[in-house]
């Protein structure tokens, strides 16, 4: 997290601007309040695209189609992103947005729970070399082992806000009781990633400076 707010907003002032068509799709997610993407993660996703250049990306959490359509402005060519979403509504939402930005023969949307389909994809015998969680923050630590087996040798997992805006660092009895479940799974899930043996990983704080809590991406390597 960037602490000075003049530094942090200058280099927000640096960030590429979006597309037209992302843009659009992220002033009406902010307007109905639909949780997507914040700046620095999408400027994250884009070097992440053009430095690994992954060539099969899995999303769980697609909400309504943000980030995997941010994804397709900066993957290689013949690359190809699965997604799984399981809100009706968003769902719906989703398939809008990719149809109307011609993007879906680079998208294919898994409809459903994400714990069924993770397993789905395992007994497929499915792999990917990026892998962009960005789900129900409660359930990561569910999805962790599929997550695993379906990740390539030197493949990346990029798990989005594990700091949940803050809550994670406080003690469980600093946040609401209704959150401590998340709280408590979070810090399981972020104890797994930095000492599991078949992962290299990173905790990568990042935000505008304009929050009063950070947010911070996990970043890990199958080894």
């Amino acid at each position: 997290m960037i602490g000075n707010e003049r530094i942090a907003s200058y280099i927000f002032s640096l960030e590429q601007d979006l597309p037209e068509f992302l843009w659009n799709i992220e002033k009406e997610a902010l307007e109905t309040h639909v949780p997507i993407i914040k700046k620095p993660t999408q400027s994250l996703l884009r070097f992440l695209m053009h430095n690994n250049k992954p060539k099969r990306i899995l999303e769980v959490g697609t909400a309504v189609g943000f980030s995997s359509l941010l994804m397709t402005e900066y993957m290689p060519e013949g690359s190809h992103i699965v997604t799984i979403e399981r809100n009706e509504g968003r769902i719906q939402r989703a398939k809008k947005n990719i149809a109307e930005a011609n993007r879906g023969d680079r998208i294919t949307l898994l409809e459903g729970d994400a714990t069924d389909i993770l397993q789905e994809l395992v007994d497929k015998g499915e792999r990917f070399d990026f892998i962009f969680m960005d789900a129900a923050k409660g359930q990561y630590i569910n999805f962790l082992d599929n997550v695993l087996t379906l990740l390539e040798k030197d493949g990346l997992l990029v798990s989005d806000n594990v700091l949940q805006d803050g809550d994670v660092v406080e003690s469980r009895y600093g946040v609401t009781r209704r959150n401590r479940t998340i709280h408590s799974r979070m810090r399981e899930y972020l104890y797994t990633l930095t000492h599991h043996e078949e992962f290299d990983s990173i905790i990568l704080p990042i935000g505008d400076g304009r929050r009063k809590s950070p947010n911070a991406n996990a970043l890990s390597s199958v080894l």
